[in-house]
């Protein structure tokens, strides 16, 4: 990623901002990291390293993180990470004491499938953390929030693109409907206090760090291992996959749309604006790999939506968010990393 430079705070910050990233230990939340203090930033991790997936994988990206910060002399006192959870009104005051400029909540229960069985965490975390913080930003006079949404709250729209007009009342599944409440909560704190927030609603970010549960890793290990996939259906779903690289340029140009005097309040989407099958998806990784897959054909799964697709004409008009990461691109790029492991 390209560096960027914020506006001066003031003089004795020297042009650096101090952003909160929730779950930043993550796959988008460490890359993000890297970034911002690429930039210049100071930045304050948020993450319960909690074991939805090995925590040692978090571990593993804030080590390299920090490694990024060695190789680029920027000083160790740019970045503390703090293990805690956004439900912990203690930790979460803690942080917010010591003054931030900008909030960018990417920490959440994740996965569509597992939120089925689990809902009731799911909404204590997605739900009840979102308003913490937002809490917190009304209290200690933080002024901008970036909240991170998911393509999943559009549901099983028919309309194609998904736009951000579109209706988002029919989630289906306990998550979706969970980010659809973080942005409800979003706007009541925009219209009620001098708060200005972006909903970002990411569609299927993949890349290196990608997290292990999420399909082209966990295909990518199976391949590797000679082991069979789970193929769920005909392999005719269809999914937005955009590259983590695009992902985090539109995320920077999110906080420079943010971080202006006005209060302002708005949805985009960030995605490629292209779809790939699975049987597509698949058939890259082969192809990438030199491997062929050996398939588990399965039923479609409960909460799963059979298709997204980005609309992005608002992002590119409001933000200049531009997505160039083409999918086999994209692919051949994490297969490097993960060969490299």
């Amino acid at each position: 990623m390209d560096s960027y430079t914020y506006p001066l705070v003031d003089k004795e910050r020297k042009g650096m901002k101090h952003f909160l990233v929730t779950g930043g230990a993550g796959f988008i939340g460490s890359n993000l990291c890297e970034s911002l203090l690429k930039a210049g930033n100071k930045v304050t991790i948020l993450d319960n390293f909690n074991d939805y997936y090995d925590p040692q994988i978090k571990r593993n990206n804030i080590s390299e993180v920090k490694l990024l910060m060695r190789n680029s002399n920027i000083p160790e006192e740019r970045l503390e990470v703090i293990e805690g959870d956004i439900r912990d009104k203690q930790v979460v005051k803690d942080i917010f004491t010591k003054g931030l400029d900008i909030v960018i909540h990417l920490a959440a229960m994740a996965g569509v499938r597992y939120s089925i069985d689990k809902p009731e965490l799911y909404y204590d975390v997605n739900i009840m953390g979102t308003l913490n913080l937002l809490e917190a930003c009304k209290t200690y006079g933080v002024k901008k929030f970036i909240f991170a949404s998911s393509s999943s709250v559009y549901g099983n729209n028919k309309k194609v693109p998904f736009s951000e007009s579109d209706f988002v009342d029919n989630p289906i599944s306990p998550y979706a409907a969970t980010k659809k409440a973080g942005e409800l909560l979003c706007h009541t704190y925009y219209s009620l206090y001098d708060i200005s927030v972006a909903c970002l609603r990411f569609f299927t970010v993949y890349g290196p760090r990608q997290r292990p549960d999420l399909a082209i890793h966990k295909f990518t290990n199976l391949m590797l291992e000679n082991k069979e996939i789970p193929f769920y259906g005909d392999g005719s779903t269809q999914r937005d996959y955009t590259y983590i690289t695009d992902i985090l340029d539109g995320i920077i140009k999110t906080i420079q749309w943010i971080d202006k005097p006005e209060k302002k309040f708005d949805v985009f989407n960030l995605g490629e604006s292209s779809t790939i099958s699975l049987k597509e998806m698949v058939e890259t990784i082969e192809e990438e790999l030199g491997i062929k897959a050996k398939l588990k054909v399965m039923p479609m799964q409960p909460g799963d939506v059979n298709r997204t697709n980005a609309d992005i004409s608002k992002s590119k008009q409001v933000l200049g968010y531009a997505p160039s990461t083409e999918f086999r691109e994209g692919i051949r790029k994490f297969i490097e990393w993960k060969l490299k492991k």
